[in-house]
């Protein structure tokens, strides 16, 4: 039947969870748009036919019914391209400019090429916010106060902060500092917040 493998498309992404990112079907992908290939020629033969016969209206149901089967087709493939992009955006404004290596490797080649290109606009877009730009994926929440109490969760040595002073991560060592300087430690699983 015309359209099933666009609904298990559509059904595969509905049972990918929120915020992970299941492979690239490039399989079924390929198969739906060469049924809508063949759809679509068999259109064109029936269209031609009866623009030749103007008395032999039999097949306009069959033009009718591919029609529809192809435009399903389509909105079904829109929607699962369109909601995987909606995930890599979001993915990019949770885990950074690096994603994982599990999810990269999800990703279609075009999927990558997009995050690449919309990582440099977004970057290009932050630094032109004000004299030294303005990260806009450090705070996903507003913050409550400006200074946090935080565990670390692994050893990592010492960093410097904005302000020039030196804090020494170790492993279960605990730190108020300000949370402009952990949002991004976080993230990362280096450092956890102290409820």
């Amino acid at each position: 039947m015309f359209g099933e493998k666009a609904i298990d498309l559509i059904r595969e992404l509905h049972r990918s969870r929120d915020g992970t990112l299941g492979p690239y079907n490039e399989d079924v992908v390929r198969q739906i748009l060469e049924e809508m290939q063949i759809l679509y020629e068999a259109n064109q033969e029936d269209v031609a036919q009866v623009v030749q016969n103007d008395s032999d209206q039999s097949s306009l149901t069959a033009i009718q019914v591919r029609h529809d089967s192809l435009q399903r087709n389509k909105r079904c493939l829109l929607a699962y391209l369109y909601n995987r992009l909606m995930k890599i955006r979001d993915m990019r404004w949770e885990f950074g400019s690096v994603l994982p290596p599990d999810i990269r490797g999800n990703m279609s080649e075009k999927e990558g090429q997009w995050f690449s290109n919309y990582n440099r606009s977004l970057s290009s877009y932050m630094r032109s916010i004000g004299p030294r730009g303005l990260d806009l994926t450090q705070d996903l929440k507003p913050p409550q106060n400006v200074f946090i109490e935080v565990r670390c969760v692994e050893d990592r040595g010492e960093i410097e902060l904005d302000d020039g002073s030196r804090i020494l991560l170790k492993k279960n060592s605990m730190h108020f500092l300000p949370r402009s300087q952990c949002e991004r430690f976080i993230r990362q699983g280096i450092l956890k917040q102290v409820a």
